[in-house]
């Protein structure tokens, strides 16, 4: 695959793929997240790699979640949702080899969702993280709620997303959503640090620590994949196409207004 919207390198045994749409934050679309698919299985099935990082190019965001300007009840591409986001989160996961999420500045919405699912974050002193899909008329309903909630604990899991606050990369580190926090100029000597940690163990020691606990989790998959079909259902409500809708418009969502209509053009289908 000719890379469009990613950047993909391997060198001394560690692969870096890098979110290259820094003009909207590194927000994915489909192709985005197709590309994302390819260079993860390309990392994690080479024996030559011992550790994937992923992260964001430009330097202002690690990513801000889906690119709301292709979101029209559903993405521009393949998948339930248009989105083949479950394919990559799972590869995130079953790739043999750690995962290190390297976030500079936003690390919002599916953007956090993928920060979560990695196996490492490190982030810089200007990072920000959090949930933004109940305030724009979305959600995830796998790895980004119930893992989430392993992670951080359910009672903070659910202000993540029931509040849509944003938090510092410090108090991100302190419920446990990132494991080190260094300033911007540090990042990359620290993550490269980690990784020739990680170097110097046995690749195979560390295939089955992460299958282990991934086998803990795997459920989540299911609820994933059951969650997806009831959000394809939202996707095409009013409701959901108000937030989509009011974000482009820069305004703030009517969401009880639009699902209050929806009310009344049900009763009136009804009486019909």
């Amino acid at each position: 695959m000719a890379y469009r919207d990613i950047k993909y390198s391997a060198r001394a045994g560690v692969a870096t793929i890098t979110i290259n749409r820094p003009k909207v934050h590194n927000a994915f679309r489909a192709r985005t997240c197709d590309e994302l698919i390819e260079a993860f299985h390309k990392a994690a099935w080479n024996d030559a790699v011992g550790v994937i990082v992923l992260t964001g190019a430009g330097g202002h965001a690690f990513s801000s979640g889906g690119d709301q300007k292709v979101h029209e009840g559903r993405y521009d591409g393949r998948g339930l949702l248009g989105l083949p986001i479950e394919e990559l989160h799972t590869i995130i996961r079953d790739a043999p080899k750690p995962v290190i999420a390297k976030v500079r500045g936003w690390c919002l919405g599916g953007g956090n969702v993928l920060a979560t699912i990695c196996d490492l974050t490190i982030a810089a002193e200007d990072a920000v993280f959090g949930q933004v899909g109940p305030a724009m008329g979305s959600v995830e309903t796998g790895y980004g709620t119930a893992l989430l909630a392993n992670i951080v604990g359910e009672k903070r899991a659910k202000e993540i997303w029931f509040l849509c606050r944003r938090y510092s990369a410090a108090e991100a580190q302190a419920m446990g959503l990132v494991n080190a926090v260094v300033p911007t100029a540090r990042l990359d000597s620290e993550v490269r640090g980690w990784c020739t940690e990680i170097l110097d163990k046995s690749p195979t020691a560390i295939a089955i620590a992460k299958r282990s606990f991934n086998a803990a989790t795997e459920y989540m998959r299911g609820i994933g994949g059951l969650g997806a079909q009831t959000v394809a259902l939202y996707y095409g409500t009013e409701e959901s196409r108000e937030g989509v809708a009011a974000l482009l418009a820069r305004r703030r969502p009517d969401f009880r207004g639009a699902r209050a209509g929806m009310t009344k053009k049900a009763a009136r289908k009804k009486k019909s």
